[in-house]
């Protein structure tokens, strides 16, 4: 069975395990059914995300143009503290970043190979932490818009760590902590502006990912490298996928890209 689609990050549902969905030209994949199965990737061609031209991908599936016109790609979508909608002041599109800005927003602390304090829209809330490959999480404050969560995330994050360890995170070296004792650590650190949004009574949110076997040794797949793989899925973790010969795949980094995916048994 043969498939071809540019690539997005899979869907996901909040199953136990996680459900995980490929969405591919007319058609989706559940990739759970695809375990101890073998697979052969391809890389066809290129496709922005927003022009939808055959042109180099740059960054975030956006060509070398489109990466630095969208709003989608604007640099307050990774530095939240950004923000200048609830100002009513446009960076490229303010209708666009008063859409995503001006919504009620999370930080949060979630553990996928150590604590680390996010950012999120409510909306996305499991799916930031899935997509992180986080198996515990916990809502710190829940805020109206954007900035108040930027500031509050820069504010945490002089305490508590901003990054994931990738490695640790898909070789499963974790170990579990109490986030609702972190949560109450951080609560003195929280800006004056933020203070009154502060969640102090919800419970964690466990999260269990579809793995047979986690990797041992990491060998990441480059497409640009690799153009073409073939290997036998083990697991799906965050936005990855874990072959049995140790290489892992991050959809999400290949944004942009369009594949050819054959099942081969």
């Amino acid at each position: 069975m043969q498939y071809q689609g540019v690539l997005k990050k899979m869907q996901t549902e909040h199953t136990d395990p996680i459900n995980y969905y490929l969405v591919m030209e007319g058609d989706f994949i559940q990739v759970n059914q695809l375990l101890n199965r073998r697979l052969h990737i391809e890389f066809v061609k290129y496709e922005c995300l927003a022009c939808g031209e055959n042109k180099k991908i740059f960054r975030q599936g956006y060509c070398y143009d489109d990466f630095y016109k969208v709003p989608q790609a604007a640099e307050w979508i990774m530095k939240p503290e950004l923000s200048k909608a609830h100002l009513g002041e446009e960076d490229r599109d303010l209708a666009y970043e008063q859409s995503v800005q001006l919504q009620p927003h999370i930080v949060y602390l979630a553990n996928s190979s150590n604590v680390k304090v996010g950012v999120t829209r409510k909306t996305q809330v499991p799916t930031r932490w899935i997509d992180q490959g986080a198996h515990e999480a916990i809502e710190i404050v829940e805020v109206p818009n954007r900035y108040l969560a930027g500031i509050t995330e820069l504010a945490l994050k002089e305490h508590v760590s901003d990054k994931t360890n990738w490695r640790k995170m898909l070789k499963n070296d974790i170990e579990d902590v109490n986030l609702k004792e972190h949560r109450e650590i951080l609560k003195q650190y929280i800006p004056e502006e933020a203070k009154q949004y502060f969640i102090p009574t919800n419970e964690e949110t466990h999260v269990h990912f579809p793995v047979e076997r986690y990797p041992e040794k990491l060998k990441t797949l480059n497409l640009d490298k690799t153009p073409a793989y073939e290997g036998t899925l083990k697991g799906i973790k965050g936005q990855y996928l874990i072959f049995e010969d140790d290489t892992v795949f991050n959809v999400r980094s290949w944004e942009g890209y369009v594949v050819r995916l054959e099942i081969l048994n």
